[in-house]
C-alpha cells in the first residue's frame, strides 16, 4: 500500500505542477457552457413550455418558462460533471505518455513492483483529482442554479450527488486509462483528448437531447456510460424544479419529455431504475480497468 500511496502522490503531483494541463481540463466544460447559452438553452426551453402547453391543457406560460428555464439550466450543470469527469481524468492519466516519452516508466519498471500497482497508481490519481473538480463544479453549480431561481440541494440529494461524483470519477478514470494505452506519444495524445473531450458531450446527450438525435444514435448511445451517468445526475439535479413544472402534467407526458431529455433512459418499454444504472456504471469501471491491467501486462514494458 505505501508503494501505491508514493506513486499516486507522485502522478498527482506531476499534474498539478503543469498549469495547462489543469486549463485544459476545464476547456470542455467552458465549451459546453457557451454553446448552451448561446445556441442550445432558448430551443431546449422553447421546446419544454410547447410540450407543457400541449399536455397540459391550460398552463401559465411565464411559470412555465420560468420552470424551464431552472429545469435546464440545473439540466446543463448535471451534464458538466461527466464532461469534467472524463476531461479531467483523461488529463490526469495522459501523463502515463509523458512518462513513455521521457523514458521515465522504464525507469519506474525496474522497481521490484507488480505492474498492476502501476495501473492502480494512474487510476487512482485519476480519481481523486477528478473527485475534487467534480466536487468543486457541483459547489459551483449549486450558485448557478441559486442565482437563477432554482433551490439547493437538499441533503440527501446532496448525498446522491457526492456518490454519483466518486461513481463517475472511477468509471472515467479507468476508462480514460484504457483510452491512453492506445496511443504512445503526446502528438496522438492530443488528438486522442481532442477527439474524446468533443464526443462526450454528445455520448451523453448534452449538447442535443437524446430525443432529438436519430433513433438508431439513440440506440447506440444507451450503450455507453457517459450516457448512465449524466442520467444519474440529471434526476438529482432535476428533481425538485421537475416537481413543480410537471404539476398537472398527465404522468405519461412527464415521462415523454424526460426522456426526451435523457433525463430518464429507456430500455424496450420501460424506464432503466437508478440502481442498473449505478451497476452498469460499476460494471463498466471494473471492466475498463481489468482490460486495461490485461494490455499492461501484455506490452511488457521494461527497461531491457
Amino acid at each position: 500500500m505505501q508503494v501505491i500511496y508514493y506513486l499516486v502522490k507522485r502522478n498527482i503531483l506531476v499534474y498539478v505542477k503543469n498549469r495547462t494541463n489543469v486549463f485544459f481540463s476545464f476547456l470542455s466544460m467552458l465549451i459546453v457552457v457557451g454553446l448552451m447559452a448561446i445556441f442550445l438553452g432558448d430551443m431546449n426551453i422553447d421546446n419544454i413550455v410547447y410540450e407543457l402547453k400541449e399536455y397540459g391543457g391550460t398552463r401559465d406560460a411565464a411559470a412555465d418558462r420560468a420552470n424551464a428555464s431552472i429545469y435546464v439550466i440545473s439540466w446543463v450543470v448535471a451534464g458538466l460533471i461527466i464532461v469534467n469527469s472524463v476531461s479531467v481524468s483523461l488529463a490526469v492519466v495522459g501523463m502515463l505518455i509523458e512518462d513513455k516519452e521521457r523514458n521515465r516508466l522504464n525507469s519506474l519498471f525496474i522497481a521490484p513492483v507488480k505492474r498492476v500497482f502501476f495501473v492502480l497508481s494512474y487510476v487512482l490519481a485519476a480519481f481523486l483529482v477528478t473527485s475534487v473538480f467534480g466536487i468543486f463544479t457541483v459547489v459551483i453549480s449549486e450558485v448557478v442554479i441559486v442565482a437563477s431561481g432554482g433551490a439547493l440541494l437538499t441533503l440527501v440529494q446532496m448525498a446522491k450527488m457526492l456518490g454519483l461524483v466518486f461513481l463517475c470519477a472511477f468509471t472515467f478514470s479507468s476508462l480514460s486509462f484504457l483510452f491512453t494505452l492506445a496511443v504512445n506519444s503526446n502528438s496522438a495524445f492530443s488528438s486522442l483528448s481532442t477527439i474524446v473531450c468533443t464526443l462526450v458531450g454528445f455520448m451523453a446527450a448534452i449538447y442535443i437531447p437524446l430525443g432529438a438525435l436519430p433513433e438508431t444514435v439513440q440506440k447506440i448511445l444507451k450503450f455507453f456510460p457517459m450516457l448512465f451517468g449524466s442520467s444519474l445526475v440529471r434526476k438529482v439535479y432535476t428533481e425538485s424544479i421537475a416537481n413543480t413544472m410537471f404539476a398537472g402534467v398527465p404522468m405519461e407526458a412527464a415521462d415523454e419529455i424526460q426522456q426526451y431529455m435523457g433525463t430518464s433512459i429507456v430500455y424496450g418499454s420501460s424506464n432503466a431504475s437508478e440502481l442498473l444504472l449505478v451497476l452498469l456504471m460499476i460494471g463498466s469501471g471494473v471492466l475498463f480497468l481489468a482490460i486495461a491491467t490485461v494490455i499492461m501486462k501484455k506490452k511488457h514494458l521494461t527497461d531491457r
